[in-house]
């Protein structure tokens, strides 16, 4: 919810279908219940070494946009964690393959080699490619891609298996009501993972709840074979299909429910060709990989694969997934991607974030990467006006590719008009694939694949000292900040001081 664009992540919206009599919350106020319930168990644990002095490490999904990082900060900073730096759960999983490794890490990788970092959670597919090159006769790491916000997970995966029992239910004579649903579908998750952890099983029965005072008269009985697992996970979530295979998409309906913009296509393997292809350049600039990517490629070859995630678990959507994508690697005549073992698929990134603790200290191997992607503003061009047609948008780079925490970018020379006392909003857009656009670049037009549109950034200037209504030159600058977020402030032309431009999140439903 707080990478959801299309509703205010600040009004009291959650549950989104809950009744009258319960109160709902914020996004925000959730994430700042979490925190607080997390800080008050630590420190009646450790009542001496208090949370709010420590140094906190808060994993976030590697595809949260500058203004989901930044409500995050914002509510560790509400309950005191001020010591807080953010680090993506991707990257966390790789930290932890580095802790596992005791040192032999370096063995298992060389110069040239492209990481998939495949993290497939509850409800989130995150993807992200880290390359390992070499600085002065030493291994690096540095993450050079990232993917898309994918509402698709474990989650899906279990209300699937649902409905295929309520549909063999149906076929018996017996429906079930949305409550008996949400029932079956905790049961079909304990039945999957036995089914695709356990070789020997072949069914797993799954009780269905019943109705009224008879609750216990009421239930009903049936079960979960690994045939219907197979047909509906395997073949369903992790399909055999061509690397050139994409998303599909359907339009949506005038009317929506309000909810989660969850993935259209259920296919994982097509959203993890789709991301591959748009990264073919990934690693296009970097030294030590000049002429390892074939010219006709249209995919980027990872050499190595991390998987993290309660999902694979399950050793066949593991072994399908690798499978999927040495197939890829087979048809352009790449080798395949060797599998990276020794990862706690559960507790990877709780124990990858505690290293990294360490390694900001000094104390190991760090992942370069900053930013993971290019920010613009949009400007409107200067134009005579035209009945009918709107001025084009120009888009002003502000924020290059791969800023590091704690670096600002230098001052775009273009300047933008602020009207005194009045919010004034811009457009913002951002692109993991534009790395070479400078602090200053401008775009007079670009393809629906190389920049897309987040959320408004606003800015107010105060009017101390002015007069309302009056229009101030400035210019934007970006810094990103040691915490991990993308900070914005509005510079005038003369004077030292300088103005705060926030996101816009209060987007509407």
């Amino acid at each position: 919810w707080l990478c959801h664009p299309g509703v205010d992540r600040r009004a009291a919206i959650l549950p989104v279908e809950a009744p009258d009599e319960v109160q709902r919350v914020s996004p925000l106020d959730a994430s700042i219940r979490y925190l607080e319930h997390l800080r008050s168990a630590w420190d009646q644990q450790y009542p001496d070494a208090p949370l709010a002095e420590q140094d906190v490490v808060l994993t976030v999904p590697a595809s949260f946009d500058p203004a989901a990082r930044e409500l995050t900060a914002e509510a560790a900073a509400a309950v005191g964690l001020s010591r807080l730096v953010l680090l993506e759960e991707p990257q966390a999983a790789l930290y932890h393959w580095i802790l596992a490794a005791q040192g032999e890490w370096r063995k298992q990788v060389q110069v040239g080699d492209i990481i998939l970092v495949i993290d497939l959670g509850g409800g989130t597919a995150d993807f992200s490619l880290i390359a390992v090159t070499e600085r002065e006769g030493s291994l690096e790491l540095e993450r050079v891609a990232v993917g898309d916000h994918i509402l698709l997970g474990g989650d899906n995966m279990d209300l699937a298996l649902a409905h295929a029992v309520r549909a063999k239910l149906a076929e018996q004579g017996t429906s079930l009501d949305p409550w008996q649903l949400q029932g079956v579908t905790h049961g079909c998750r304990s039945a999957k993972e036995t089914l695709l952890g356990d070789a020997k099983a072949e069914a797993v029965p799954v009780v269905v709840p019943g109705r009224g005072s008879k609750l216990i008269g009421g239930t009903l009985r049936t079960e979960l074979t690994r045939e219907e697992v197979t047909q509906n996970l395997i073949d369903g979530f992790f399909p055999a299909v061509a690397v050139s295979a994409r998303p599909a998409s359907r339009a949506r309906a005038a009317l929506t429910k309000l909810g989660l913009p969850y993935a259209q296509d259920p296919a994982m393997t097509r959203h993890l060709a789709a991301f591959l292809a748009r990264q073919v350049g990934a690693t296009r600039d970097l030294a030590g990989f000049e002429g390892r990517l074939p010219a006709d490629a249209s995919f980027l070859h990872p050499t190595a694969v991390l998987f993290n995630g309660g999902v694979f678990k399950a050793q066949p959507l593991l072994e399908r997934t690798l499978k999927v994508l040495n197939d890829w690697l087979a048809a352009e005549g790449a080798p395949p991607a060797r599998l990276l073992e020794g990862a706690d698929l559960d507790l990877a990134v709780a124990r990858g974030a505690a290293y990294y603790g360490f390694v900001r200290r000094g104390r190991g191997v760090r992942i370069r990467g900053g930013t993971a992607k290019s920010y613009y503003v949009g400007v409107e061009s200067a134009m005579p006006a035209v009945p009918g047609m709107e001025p084009p948008i120009e888009a002003l780079c502000i924020a290059p590719f791969g800023m590091e925490e704690g670096t600002h970018a230098e001052l775009p020379p273009q300047e933008v008009g602020l009207v005194i006392g009045e919010p004034v909003r811009f457009r913002f857009f951002g692109s993991s694939v534009r790395r070479a656009d400078p602090v200053g670049a401008v775009l007079e037009q670009w393809g629906p694949e190389e920049i897309e549109e987040l959320e408004e950034i606003e800015a107010t200037l105060p009017t101390e000292g002015r007069q309302p209504g009056e229009v101030v030159p400035v210019r934007l600058r970006a810094a990103v900040t040691e915490v991990g977020t993308l900070r914005l402030e509005a510079v005038p032309r003369a004077g030292e001081e300088s103005w705060k431009v926030e996101f816009n999140v209060r987007g509407e439903a």
